[in-house]
Formats: C-alpha cells, structure tokens, sequence
C-alpha cells in the first residue's frame, strides 16, 4: 500500500518565490501549492488541509504572516507553521514563541535548510523557532545579520530568554557578546528591572570584588559609607560578567557560592544577603579551551555554562556586510543630510578584509569613512589604511593560475559550464545567494541550471 505524499502550502505575495518552492517541495515529494494572501490561505484551509503551512511574514494586504499564524493557531493547533521573512533580527524573536511558530528561515534562503526544516514539522521536532521583523524598523538589541549562524543566535535568544538558567556567551573579542546578554535581558519578565554590567577583566582583583559583593562602611581604607555590588544593584534584574574567564582564582571561588548558595556576602561583611539576580557571563575563549585551562575552576565553568551561546567571528558570516554597513552608515550619518552610499569596490575591499577586531572594528571603520566622506558615495579612500591594504595582498595571492583546473583535458563547453558552476560555489562557501550574484542569475534559474547540470545544491 502507498502512502499518500505529504501536502504543502506556501503563502506569499511574490509569485516566483512561490513557484521556486513548490517546484522544489515537488521534486522532494509533496503536493504543493501556493495562495498569495493570508486571507486566501485562511479560505483554502478551509476545503485543503495541509500537513504544512510555509508563509511569509510580511505580505501585501491587512493580515500579514503572524496575523495568518495567530488565525492558524486558533482553529488548527497541531497545523505546523514555518516562517519566512527577507531580514534577520532578534527583536521580534519572543513574539513568534508566543505566536507559536515551527521554525522560521531567512529570504534569501538555503533551500536545503527549508526542506530539512519542512521535514522536522512533519515528524512533529519542534525548534522553538523565533520570527523576525524587517531591518529598516528599529532593532533594540543592536544586533544586526541573517547569516545562518546569527539566525541559531536569535533562535537560542528567545528560547533562553525567560529561563532562569546561567548562560555563558562565547566568541572573539568585538562579535557583540554584550548585545547578546542585553537582548536575552530585554526580552525576558526582568526587563523592568536593572540590567547591570562589569567588566571583569578590567578591574584589579580587590576592587572587583567590591564592585561585585560591595562593601561596608570602614572595611578598607577610603570605605566611608557603604556600597551596594551590582548584585545587589540588580535586584531581581540581570548580571552580566564580561571576560569573566580573567577573574582570579579567589573570586572564581566566591562567585561559585554565590550561584550555588544565591546570596553574597559585602567586603567587610559578616551576614549573607539573598540575592535574585540572573547571571549571564561572557568570554572571549570557548568553552572547551577553559576546560583544558588550570586557571579557571571546572565546577565554575560548569554552574556558568548551564547553556552556551557562540557568536561567530565576521570573518565567517561575511554575508552580512552589507547589511552591517548600511545599519553602521544609518547610525553615523548626519540627521541633516542623506546618509552616504557606498561604491561597489568600497564594499569589495570590506569584504575581503579579515575583520581581526570583528563587528567592533567594522562599526569604527563606517564611523570614520562617514565623518570624513564628502561626495555622498564612501570610496575605498574613506576607509583606513590597513583595510585599503588587505585588496592588494589578496588580489597578489590570486591569480590566473587558481582557474587552470577550469580547462584541464580540454574539455567540451558543458563541462567547463559545469567545472565553472561548481568554481563558484565553491569560491562563495556554498553561499547559493552569492554564487547567483557572480553568475548574474537569481536563485531559481540556480536551482535549474543546477539540475541541468547535475549538481547538488
């Protein structure tokens, strides 16, 4: 006997998006089919029930995709719901959990990260997805991408947000870790509470702990009142520990009882106080680097990363540049003039840029090129030095020699089509949005000539 085809519904008001995906939904099994409005989707629900809705979140017309997800939500709760939307920010994240959304994915989209996704709401694996709003609308986070790896980032925000559990961000230096701990704060039930930081690397041993513990009035010399630590300054708020890989091994000690026991006890002070806080701490070595270190205690580092958020380095989510430098050029720019462009070979210079400093660096480099820049277009002249520097040492890395494989065996056109296909793909990590781009091409003549060709995407 056999089983009847999975059944798929894309809503969307771009009718290419549409067809792509019920194009490639049919090459993977399903019955597919698209309506182009919400209020169409809610009507062929009605006579066609699907076993999964993929929609848009911003349409054309008074309901848009969490409108449609609300309306599904009421009358068929156990309809699995994937979302999509063409930008990437946290500052919608709680919504879609609230919501109640499968999953979602960002425009443009890996194909086989949707199918994969498609294929997890039918065997029912909930992501505790998040949704997304558009990035012209004001991101309160800071926290700008929609590389793969920032949208898991979001995804881990709102699932963690309203947890009470410890969680420790780890990446290099300049990635965000601060905005990420503000954004898990700002999206929590403790965002009308203090949102208190310290920088443990920063400070000497003794006055971390009174900025940590505080103190009582004649403890050390020059302690002529009492001081309440930020424990305490947060109250039932969030504590965020920056760098707290750098703190010494005697207040490693002390921080441990003060999540075990929760109460600390001021410089000075000899009866504990109960504190609420939530700790969130940060560091700019992995976790598994700690592990292996003797400076830092492993009962710790185990209280601390009860769950664990990685930022990626710039340098591995190049494709948010641009995004990252039109969101740096809005926030510089004068109020009383129209924000600069940037000139195609400005951008190909950021882009080949290593971005050692990351997101830190970037924002300091659209700074100064947006204060020095007079002609309303930031050429590669604004830009610093070094980065200017970077073209020409990557351009005198490469040469014709990299392409010699292209024509090896002398082969027919097809093949060097095919050989030059699989080039790009390869030169752009796999980054289908990319390889489209250099081939002068969108993704659904991609997808084609990939089939034609013989290749999997």
């Amino acid at each position: 006997m056999l089983l009847e085809a999975p059944s798929l519904m894309v809503v969307d008001d771009d009718p290419v998006t549409c067809e792509l995906l019920c194009e490639v939904f049919a090459a993977e099994g399903f019955k597919s089919r698209f309506v182009q409005s919400s209020e169409a989707a809610l009507a062929s629900l009605e006579t066609d029930y699907p076993d999964v809705v993929v929609s848009d979140i911003r349409m054309n017309g008074p309901e848009d995709g969490l409108t449609l997800l609300d309306r599904v939500r009421q009358q068929y709760p156990k309809l699995p719901v994937v979302l999509m939307t063409a930008f990437g920010s946290v500052d919608s994240a709680v919504r879609a959990v609230k919501h109640g959304a499968f999953d979602y994915v960002s425009k443009p989209f890996d194909m086989d990260a949707l199918v994969a996704t498609v294929h997890r709401a039918l065997s029912g694996k909930s992501a505790n997805s998040v949704s997304v709003i558009d990035d012209d609308e004001p991101q309160a986070s800071g926290l700008v991408g929609r590389a793969p790896a920032m949208l898991e980032v979001y995804k881990m925000i709102a699932r963690v947000a309203d947890s009470t559990a410890a969680v420790l961000i780890s990446g290099e230096s300049g990635t965000g870790k601060e905005l990420v701990a503000r954004a898990i704060h700002f999206h929590s039930s403790r965002v009308a509470a203090p949102f208190v930081a310290v920088n443990c690397g920063a400070l000497t041993e003794t006055l971390l702990e009174t900025e940590l513990f505080g103190h009582v009035k004649g403890s050390f010399t020059g302690a002529i009142a009492n001081k309440l630590g930020i424990f305490e300054q947060a109250g039932a708020g969030t504590v965020f520990l920056d760098e707290v890989s750098e703190m010494s091994a005697s207040l490693q000690v002390k921080l441990l009882r003060v999540l075990q026991e929760r109460e600390i006890v001021p410089v000075g002070g000899s009866a504990p106080v109960s504190i609420e806080a939530r700790v969130i701490a940060a560091t700019n070595r992995e976790p598994e680097e700690l592990i292996s270190s003797d400076k830092f205690r492993l009962d710790l580092l185990y209280r601390l990363n009860v769950i664990n958020i990685h930022l990626p380095p710039l340098r591995e989510r190049r494709e948010d540049l641009p995004l990252l430098v039109a969101h740096f050029i809005r926030k510089y720019a004068s109020a009383d003039r129209m924000p600069p462009s940037v000139a195609d070979s400005a951008l190909r210079v950021l882009t080949i840029y290593s971005w050692p400093g990351n997101v830190r660096e970037l924002e300091n480099a659209i700074e100064r090129a947006v204060t020095l820049n007079q002609t309303g277009t930031i050429t590669k002249d604004d830009l610093p030095a070094k980065i200017f520097a970077a073209q020409d040492t990557y351009l005198s890395q490469t040469n014709r020699d990299d392409l010699a494989p292209l024509f090896e065996g002398l082969p027919s056109i097809d093949e060097m089509e095919r050989r030059y296909f699989l080039h790009v793909l390869e030169s752009t990590g796999n980054n289908r949005t990319r390889a489209a781009e250099i081939l002068g091409i969108n993704r659904k003549t991609l997808y084609r000539m990939a089939t034609r060709l013989g290749v999997k995407l």
